[in-house]
């Protein structure tokens, strides 16, 4: 079997988007499928190229097994949505163009941004393959849902029908919360072709492991409370709540580390330092093989998130990585998410953006988190979702496809 997989990130880009896509095409060619992902040259999140990579035409390499092609796209910062609907276009024409000279049995594309899913639409239709729309978040909303788009916008209404239009003609399916699944269902008359595959986590790169010591003293942490925001800094996190419940905290103890990059990094270092806040920490930008490293020292986890009834559906995959490597976590979105936390009792839940639940959370999570109240939660959660039980489940209804 031939899959050929568009997404815009890859690695050696680490957000949730990259992560997926990759686990779940290196396990499929474990099983003997011939996968070629058509991809940008990395640059999310700063936005610049990645050493090692030149923003050319056409180039190849494979990884693990995965052969992947990286085309040209116009690169530019996540700060308005011209600029951005520019660099989603531009790759979606030159993954279309790509993807007519891949020979494949099926195609997918995965949202966000649903230009992605609209190449894979067209090269469907043109080169007769049934295709696999992904949804990993759900446009436009979600971008109306930070601000950047106007619902009552002539480009909002646009957006929507396309949306109505993917959903439509895809074959499959593929949304990663059962929200989503809801949601989608209202559009389509077939609601069994939407199959739900949620995030998860590799298990055997996130492993609990000892607090690594040696990082712990390079960054004069000794003897801290350590609470950690590992992720992309961009608009949709509200790490300007957290700053601002960092100068409510009155345990000299505690220090908040905020470790990433994106759109909202340089603010958020800009008002650290204007307003002196003295226990929030920035750490660099770390590879995803360094990420277990940084993850190994905190006690508490952070998952956070802007309050906007969008991110009900919304389950952000690091709530995995941290139940892993058995981090409590302090988890700061409503909805489906926090109803696994809850579920599990992998952690403490507050509502999103109000800071006395916020502070309150943290004290009842600092008592907890010293006698490893949520480690057994932990475990059982971070079992439930596993990453090569999702991708198998995944490539399942794949084939369950082919063979109609």
């Amino acid at each position: 079997m031939k899959i050929l997989f568009l997404t815009d990130n890859f690695p050696p880009e680490v957000n949730a988007p990259a992560t997926r896509t990759y686990e779940h095409c290196r396990q499929w060619v474990k099983q003997g499928v011939d996968v070629t992902v058509i991809t940008c040259i990395p640059n999310f999140p700063n936005p610049k190229l990645f050493t090692g990579y030149k923003n050319k035409l056409y180039q190849k390499e494979v990884v693990d097994g995965i052969k992947v092609i990286r085309v040209w796209s116009y690169i530019a910062e996540n700060k308005g949505y011209r600029k951005r609907l520019l660099d989603f276009i531009s790759y979606a024409v030159m993954a279309f163009f790509a993807g007519l000279f891949v020979k494949t049995d099926i195609i997918i594309g995965t949202s966000p941004q649903f230009f992605t899913p609209v190449s894979a639409r067209c090269l469907s239709f043109v080169k007769r393959r049934p295709w696999v729309m992904e949804v990993r978040d759900l446009w436009p909303e979600s971008i109306a849902a930070v601000g950047m788009l106007e619902k009552t916008s002539t480009t909002y209404r646009w957006l929507e029908k396309v949306e109505r239009h993917l959903y439509k003609s895809a074959n499959l399916i593929v949304p990663v919360t059962i929200s989503f699944k809801v949601y989608i269902s209202e559009l389509v008359k077939d609601a069994e072709k939407i199959k739900v595959i949620t995030n998860g986590v590799d298990r055997s790169k996130f492993v609990a492991r000892e607090k690594d010591e040696k990082l712990i003293k390079e960054l004069g942490l000794e003897g801290k409370f350590l609470v950690g925001y590992i992720g992309t800094l961009g608009m949709a996190h509200a790490l300007d709540f957290i700053l601002e419940c960092a100068k409510a905290i009155t345990d000299e103890n505690i220090v908040i580390l905020i470790q990433g990059d994106g759109a909202k990094k340089g603010p958020l270092i800009a008002k650290a330092h204007r307003e002196n806040i003295s226990n929030v920490m920035f750490l660099p930008f770390a590879k995803k093989d360094k990420i277990g490293n940084y993850i190994s020292i905190l006690d508490v986890a952070l998952v956070n998130l802007k309050k906007s009834r969008t991110f009900l559906s919304v389950i952000p995959s690091k709530i995995f990585e941290n139940a892993s490597m058995e981090k409590p976590i302090l988890h700061g979105v409503a909805g489906e998410s926090k109803a696994i936390i809850e579920k599990y009792n992998a952690g403490i839940a507050f509502d999103p953006e109000n800071k006395e639940e916020f502070l309150t959370a943290l004290r009842e999570m600092k008592e907890k988190a010293k006698i490893g109240y949520f480690k057994k939660g932990s475990r059982k959660l971070a079992n439930d979702f596993d990453r090569a039980k999702l991708a198998n489940h995944m490539l399942k209804s794949i084939k369950q496809l082919l063979n109609k």
